[in-house]
């Protein structure tokens, strides 16, 4: 089968056509600023990236492009339209609803824009591209991947709130956690390589980028993670604050006469390493700025490092124990000083750092030593091949 995954975001489609039997990537691209003037990528396994600027007036417009790429009698992968078996679409929230990838029905749909209060920034824009590819892929079948799904294994305990219970009986609040198929993917990949049998292991998960959350799995369920009902929460990010006494908020409203909607804005977009340092929310640039003796910078990047320590550490205390301690996306594929950095503190659980496996980037490895009681890997991130997993088990 042939699966087309799309990644909708509210000015942005990420694609890919994935041919589930080989999980061969056959295309991938990127549909930018939509509704704003356009810009379209395409790139075809084993051929250029085409880069042009197309007029994208909104999502269906996006979705015909890339149908029109993909079946391109130059440079398309496919005849035609037919060869699609199924479109998997990435869902950010499912909140209590959805446990678990779903096939798109009309009730599916309605459950989901019930969501749309939990993440009134991505559900409404994953739902447009789930409409604009029913439109023009009429019969195809669609399948809902949730961020939110495979954390619905937490218990009571780790996902309530220290609020009046009512508010999660009549909202829904509490932590859902977010990057479920990242999480998901890593630490079935890390029991694989290490001959751990999953249902049995104990493995903390480092998704560490502009995002960024840590997990606990415990017998290749969820059972702690580090975003909440939103994914503010948790370790400090790009651009956002993660954990803060929710009294500073207060504080900040009362110093710069801001409303909450101001106060949140700072919290998600003006926070994080970038607020921290006052240079970036990208690491690169993080980093040369501490090659150039910027105190704030490295003071930022010393106080993520310490967030991260803060809760591998408190999920090793949650599962009584750890088999692996692995990392993945952006950050924790590519630097080596922050995966160092963050096993440094960790050296009581007899970890031991191979720093030159350690050197690496963007490479599936084991970094820890052959003697290391508790094994360290860097495993890239595939949330795509995971949708187009749930997508083909779906839809056949």
């Amino acid at each position: 089968m042939k699966i087309l995954v799309i990644n909708c975001g509210s000015s942005s489609l990420k694609y890919q056509l994935i041919d589930s039997a080989t999980e061969a990537v056959l295309a991938k691209g990127l549909c930018e600023r939509i509704g704003i003037d356009g810009k379209f990528t395409y790139q075809p396994a084993g051929g250029e990236k085409q880069v042009s600027d197309i007029d994208q007036p909104d999502h269906k417009k996006s979705v015909s492009l890339v149908l029109e790429a993909l079946t391109n009698k130059e440079t398309g992968v496919i005849a035609d339209l037919s060869e699609i078996s199924a479109v998997g679409h990435r869902v950010v929230h499912g909140g209590e609803k959805f446990a678990s990838s779903t096939l798109i029905t009309d009730d599916v749909m309605k459950a989901i824009e019930e969501c749309n209060d939990l993440a009134p920034l991505h559900n409404p824009a994953n739902i447009i591209g789930i409409n604009a590819c029913k439109e023009l892929m009429p019969g195809v079948p669609m399948v809902a991947v949730f961020d939110t799904a495979f954390h619905q294994t937490m218990p009571e305990e780790a996902f309530l709130y220290g609020i009046p219970y009512s508010y999660y009986t009549k909202y829904g609040v509490r932590k859902y956690g977010f990057h479920g198929t990242s999480h998901s993917y890593v630490s079935k990949r890390t029991a694989e390589i290490l001959g751990l049998d999953y249902n049995k292991a104990k493995i903390v998960v480092c998704h560490l980028g502009n995002g960024a959350s840590i997990c606990a799995v415990d017998g290749g369920k969820s059972v702690e993670t580090s975003m909440g009902l939103t994914p503010l929460m948790g370790l400090i990010m790009g651009t956002r604050s993660g954990e803060i006494d929710p009294g500073a908020m207060e504080f900040i409203a009362n110093k710069e006469n801001l409303d909450l909607k101001g106060v949140m804005a700072i919290l998600n977009k003006k926070s994080g390493v970038l607020g921290l340092s006052g240079v970036s929310s990208d690491f690169r640039d993080i980093d040369d700025a501490i090659k150039d003796g910027n105190a704030q910078a490295k003071a930022a990047k010393d106080a993520f490092i310490h967030r991260v320590i803060s809760y591998v550490g408190g999920y090793v205390a949650v599962m009584n124990g750890v088999d692996a301690i692995v990392f993945t996306a952006g950050i924790g594929e590519n630097d080596k000083s922050v995966r160092s950095g963050v096993c440094k503190n960790l050296g009581y659980l007899g970890i031991t750092i191979d720093e030159e496996k350690n050197s690496i980037r963007g490479e599936e490895t084991i970094i820890s030593t052959d003697d290391s009681k508790v094994k360290v890997l860097v495993v890239p991130t595939n949330e795509e091949l995971m949708i187009a997993r749930d997508t083909e088990a779906l839809a056949k």
